[in-house]
């Protein structure tokens, strides 16, 4: 009688196996993250495989080491390229996730296509077949004359492959689509996904071969696959936007060889996807005249300050008053409307509070506090702030106006695109003067109001 395969439930957060499913993850504690799978046949198999992915190397001296910056290939999108770091580093693994149709494919056949000028490349896809590869490409008007494509989903055979063509440079569409004939679950399973990255990572390293895995998200926006992807990886990229919009965000989660919270914007053309050179215009609305509850901010996105418009609206809300947010953190505009009402006598108790972040752009930053306070001032009061006003600063619960980082790029920045007034932390106001910029310098939230209003 033939033995039955043995089950063992393995979390998709950290990999950790377990003999029957728990609700809790013994290892990570992760709530319900156990899936079903198929345990492997033998452990030495497992052993002998995973011996290759281990090199030897002798121990040396942290100081005779010879620290040499790594050499990088542009990619042929300067956006693409400002969120690596600069281009493609050799050997390099980058992994990049977002959700179905927002223009990964897209974007990576327009790199793929630009780089095979200078380097071989491979484009091995598991979800589309050569003739819609193609498709894509004469849609997208590229030549495509020395852009290899293998369309494969087994990954002896893709590594025969890249042993065979020995590409610069290879994009993998996508990780969740690949299988190992060593495996016996199915292709998208922990095992599977973390055994396919694993060897592919290997090959990357030892041929140098720099590598891009497209990876699938679940519905709340994460990576799929065991959490040990990301650390397996040298740079994970998230695509953002809305499907809707043309506009698209490409943003570093982690970079080895490059700043992480950088961000690539992009347009999405007939032509494929457009570099855009001055994102600062997507984020500011186009009013005629300046109108009541809209503040524009200076926020950094890595090493890129960004202007972007902060909207409020305030009305009557009865007993029962909501706050809402959207590209800010709810949490910290009910902080912040406390502190308005105990520092700066403006009460909102009984009003309904909804601020916007506009364009979709998403702020993590606590220097956008000051601008929401503005904001909601302004369209409590009816009030709209002068043309040409911009603000940043993070407020304390004492009701003091905190400096943000990098203060005067924000203010250079600024005054690049033609804003004339600013009110800034005083630790951010500048020594020197900046040609067609007023600087007022607060230091808590009571004088920001009062310079307002005087203006």
């Amino acid at each position: 009688m033939a033995r039955e395969s043995k089950t063992v439930y393995i979390c998709r957060e950290c990999g950790g196996t377990s003999p029957k499913w728990l609700g809790q993850c013994p290892h990570c504690k992760a709530w319900n993250t156990l899936d079903e799978s198929v345990a492997e046949a033998a452990a030495g198999a497992g052993k002998n495989r995973f011996q290759a992915l281990a090199r030897s190397q002798p121990v040396a001296t942290l100081s005779e080491i010879e620290a040499a910056d790594v050499e990088r290939t542009p990619t042929g999108q300067d956006e693409l390229d400002r969120v690596l770091g600069g281009g493609i580093v050799a050997g390099g693994v980058v992994l990049i996730g977002g959700d179905p149709g927002i223009g990964k494919s897209t974007l990576l056949l327009q790199a793929l296509d630009a780089l095979s000028t200078r380097v071989p490349v491979l484009y091995v896809t598991g979800e589309e077949s050569g003739a819609q590869v193609a498709l894509r490409s004469r849609r997208l008007g590229l030549a495509g004359t020395k852009v290899r494509v293998l369309a494969e989903i087994q990954l002896e055979r893709i590594l025969a492959a890249l042993e065979t063509e020995a590409p610069a440079f290879c994009v993998i569409d996508s990780i969740q689509t690949l299988y190992s004939d060593q495996l016996s679950s199915a292709p998208g399973s922990v095992a599977q996904v973390r055994e396919c990255a694993a060897q592919l990572t290997r090959v990357a390293k030892t041929s140098g071969c720099a590598m891009v895995l497209v990876g699938h998200v679940t519905k709340e926006g994460a990576l799929a696959g065991p959490r040990v992807l990301e650390h397996m990886v040298d740079t994970v990229l998230y695509f953002e936007g809305d499907t809707h919009s043309s506009f698209r965000l490409v943003r570093a989660i982690k970079n080895r060889f490059g700043a992480v919270n950088e961000i690539g914007v992009f347009a999405m053309t007939e032509r494929g996807l457009k570099g855009v050179s001055n994102p600062s215009a997507i984020f500011l609305s186009t009013h005629g005249e300046p109108v009541p509850g809209s503040c524009v901010m200076v926020t950094l996105e890595g090493t890129r300050p960004l202007l972007v418009e902060i909207q409020a609206l305030v009305d009557s809300g009865g007993p029962s008053p909501r706050r809402l947010s959207v590209g800010l953190d709810r949490d910290r505009l009910a902080m912040l409307l406390a502190v308005l009402h105990r520092h700066a006598g403006v009460a909102c108790m009984d009003q309904d509070v909804f601020v916007n972040a506009v364009g979709g752009v998403r702020i993590g930053e606590p220097a956008a506090d000051l601008a929401v306070l503005l904001a909601i001032q302004g369209s409590l009061r009816g009030r709209a702030l002068p043309r040409g006003f911009f603000a940043f600063g993070e407020v304390g619960l004492a009701g003091e106006v905190r400096p943000a980082p990098r203060g005067q790029e924000r203010l250079r920045e600024a005054a690049k695109l033609g804003f004339s007034v600013a009110v800034v932390p005083q630790a951010n106001a500048p020594k020197k003067p900046i040609e067609g910029l007023t600087v007022h310098g607060v230091e808590r939230i009571e004088q920001a109001m009062d310079v307002v209003r005087g203006l």
